[in-house]
């Protein structure tokens, strides 16, 4: 029998009153704890007989391999000769808080990240190498700084001091799963070994169901317990899940219809037990601890395991979206399951990161307020849509993978998985991860191409003026002259310029409009190193484009003190400007929303509109308390009363003509921050303008994606005057609906998926898609 955790070791008798001593030597890190969420946690021993006063200690934390230290955190208290003081993540689980002695508010470490405790700015121990980026975490399977507990070695008695050395934890540290916190707070003691008897293959053994239990988490968390079952499927390898999923025999189930038959088994913290060792079919014997990590029962830290048979079938339960209740499927949890519904893929934000796309039934999952009005009925949708999800993961736990199964064989720039795609037959185990119901494969699916990429034959045709909006996925461009990066947004150097740039020109020439207004183009004025100039240029440059397009500029070095800012631009062959550029810097534009630009256009035949292109304040960066702008829990999240301020101002500002166009026609696009049926929104309506994107139930316009929910942020809105003149406004699906990982950029890439994910054309050019509309203006009288 191979035994299990560590056993024998000595805890420290405490002195009752030693003095305090400032700076003394000594102080090293005793256990780490990198968990799911914001269980993170560092514990730090004093082994010498004298307290330590913590002034002039702190922690600092270097993100992603960086040589500088990203966060410093200094530390305060005391620790008493042979204690512990214990930091922590202050939106941890009530357990890690109840241990801490000092918490944090910030962003704390990944498992990639290198952490050190200094004293008076000098380091006494670090965990990982200071200025490298390890991957996913500093050391391998059980013993690895990432989804894992350290605790550090009781031999240990002093600091790893130098920094700029390999680090590998398993020299002096020891890894239990993640979420393991039952000796946060205290170093050296032991854990008490297993008392429970293997038995012989057919012997008594716990049942799964009993493990299960009828609620979320099992009944039996931290006890060691022996079950025999069936191995239903095995993900192991280094990459895999580190485990097996096994399930009560079909005589062996209960009749509470609550609890589950099926169970995982974690090998990755086992001494002598892999995945490979065993099979589907198999019946198996094993001894572990039953714990919860990431809201799955598992199994863990098996020490014990024997194969009594094979050839046992298994036939799959059937599950079926939308779930009855939110905690419906733990009935099913670990469990084989089969789906026969037509499923719609609605996210594939992580399909390039983590191999995973988020499947629902009935189509896509809508916003709930691009489809419903913001209060209860949002709030009931979002309801229905929690339980009408599903991701469908890859049967792996590395982040990147290469290759991307999803779509088979591979994911690639001409291999895509877009979103309104079908599947059906999908068969797996039921698991659950970060915060989802999931399926871990045992077949590959197909997925039906429903949704293909669409050109430029689908945009609306006719008319005499065409304009659109298009946001360029912050359009940065260093210094202007190839060189100032990486820039504070986009792309991180001249290469990844290049990808962007020439994904923006195909997009934006796609287009073939007269009039475009952009979003998130960098702030640095109109020069010639300008980003819009750039932009400009090489659309001009583009040799299938006959386009000659001009900038407006507003006669300022730069538009708001905002990074970034919006942006018009047009075809000096096809239209001109009249009167003057104008903006608005009424309050709600100074303290959020970017300032927008206007500007009167007159089409070939004489016919003039103004144009006003906008992006409102984003619904990030929440206030708190009792200010208005904080999230009311309607569906339209935060800062809803400033964006809409924003609106009443713009209705305001375009009625007096601010560009001297001598025009009653207005045409508002942009992005406003806001669904279709949200506040900024409602406001312009019943200012006499008009929505012109699709707003019915079975189709609603979307631009944008979000938690795997689509809806429209991007608006064209006609004022009364000019609504008769609109032929249509459509999206141009060429970006929302794609997978992130086919944008321009490099990193979380393999070398060969840089180049096979990359294609210079319009699909991925941004993450919002781009509105056309299509006009016909009358001539002047």
């Amino acid at each position: 029998m191979t035994s299990f955790g560590r056993a024998g070791l000595v805890a420290l008798t405490l002195g009752a009153f030693t003095p305090v001593v400032h700076a003394a030597p000594g102080l090293f890190f005793s256990e780490y704890v990198e968990g799911s969420s914001y269980n993170k946690s560092l514990e730090i021993y004093n082994p010498t007989d004298a307290a330590v006063d913590l002034d002039g200690y702190a922690i600092a934390v270097y993100f992603n391999g960086s040589a500088d230290a990203g966060a410093t955190i200094a530390l305060d208290g005391t620790i008493e000769a042979g204690e512990t003081f214990v930091f922590a993540d202050q939106r941890a689980d009530a357990v890690v808080l109840a241990a801490a002695d000092q918490t944090y508010d910030g962003s704390l470490y990944n498992g990639d990240d290198a952490i050190a405790l200094l004293d008076d700015g000098a380091p006494v121990d670090v965990i990982g190498r200071i200025g490298v980026d390890p991957g996913s975490a500093w050391g391998s399977g059980s013993v690895s700084t990432r989804d894992h507990t350290l605790r550090r070695d009781t031999s240990v008695a002093s600091g790893r001091a130098d920094g700029d050395t390999p680090f590998d934890p398993a020299n002096e540290w020891s890894g239990y799963p993640a979420d393991t916190f039952a000796n946060l707070g205290t170093f050296g003691e032991s854990e008490p070994p297993s008392t429970v008897a293997f038995g012989s293959c057919g012997d008594d053994a716990t049942a799964i169901h009993a493990i299960q239990g009828p609620g979320a988490d099992s009944p039996l968390v931290d006890e060691m317990h022996v079950v025999e079952a069936i191995v239903t499927a095995v993900y192991g390898g280094s990459n895999g899940l580190e485990g097996f999923f096994v399930q009560a025999a079909d005589g062996a189930h209960d009749s509470d219809p609550r609890t589950s038959e099926g169970l995982f088994v974690y090998t990755g913290d086992a001494d002598d037990i892999a995945a490979a060792d065993f099979a589907t079919s198999q019946r198996v014997r094993l001894r572990g601890e039953v714990t919860e990590f990431n809201g799955l029962t598992e199994l863990r830290r098996t020490d014990r395991a024997a194969v009594c048979g094979s050839g046992y079938a298994m036939s799959p339960s059937l599950l079926t979206l939308p779930f009855a209740s939110p905690d419906a499927p733990e009935a099913l949890e670990g469990m084989r399951v089969t789906l026969r519904q037509r499923l719609t893929v609605s996210g594939n934000y992580t399909l390039g990161r983590f191999g995973e796309v988020v499947l629902s039934a009935g189509g896509r999952l809508q916003t709930p307020t691009n489809v419903v009005p913001p209060g209860e009925p949002a709030r009931a949708l979002a309801e229905l849509n929690a339980r009408n999800r599903l991701v469908l993961d890859d049967g792996l736990s590395t982040e990147n993978p290469d290759p991307v199964i999803y779509p088979a064989p591979a994911l690639s720039a001409f291999n895509t998985l877009r979103l309104g795609d079908a599947v059906t037959g999908i068969e797996g185990v039921l698991s659950y991860g970060f915060g989802d119901w999931r399926v871990q494969p045992t077949a590959t699916p197909v997925f039906d191409p429903v949704n293909p990429r669409p050109t430029p034959a689908v945009l609306p045709q006719g008319g005499n003026l065409r304009v659109a909006s298009a946001n360029v996925l912050n359009f940065f461009n260093g210094n202007g002259q190839g060189g100032g990066f990486p820039t504070a947004r986009g792309a991180d150097s001249p290469e990844e310029l290049a990808r962007q740039r020439a994904k923006l020109v195909a997009a934006i020439t796609a287009l073939d409009a007269d009039i475009v207004g952009l979003m998130e183009i960098e702030n640095d004025g109109y020069g010639p190193d300008s980003a819009i100039q750039e932009l400009v240029g090489s659309l001009n440059a583009a040799g299938d484009s006959d386009a000659s397009y001009a900038v407006v500029d507003p006669g300022s070095p730069r538009l708001g003190t905002d990074a970034i800012a919006v942006g018009l631009i047009y075809d000096s062959q096809r239209v001109r400007p009249v009167g003057e550029p104008a903006t608005l810097t009424t309050t709600p534009y100074v303290i959020g929303n970017r300032q927008p630009i206007a500007q009167t256009f007159a089409a070939p035949n004489g016919a003039r509109v103004t144009v006003a292109v906008n992006h409102f304040k984003s619904k990030g960066s929440c206030p708190g308390g009792d200010d208005p702008n904080a999230d009311q829990g309607d569906g339209q999240s935060c800062w809803n009363v400033l964006r809409t301020q924003a609106a009443e101002d713009q209705i305001d500002w375009l009625a007096d003509d601010p560009t001297d166009g001598d025009t009653d026609q207005v045409l508002v696009i942009g992005d406003l921050n806001a669904y279709a049926q949200e506040d900024p929104v409602t406001t312009f309506e019943r200012a006499d303008y008009r929505t012109l994107l699709e707003r019915g139930d079975d189709t609603p316009a979307t631009t944008y994606v979000f938690d795997a929910q689509s809806g429209a942020l991007d608006h064209a809105l006609a004022n009364g005057a000019l609504q008769d003149r609109v032929l249509a406004a459509v999206p141009f699906h060429i970006n929302a609906d794609e997978p992130p990982a086919l944008d321009y950029n490099i990193e979380y890439k393999s070398p060969a998926q840089i180049g096979s994910f990359y294609n210079p054309g319009p699909y991925r050019a941004s993450d919002h898609d781009p509105v056309v509309i299509q006009l016909d203006l009358a001539a002047p009288q």
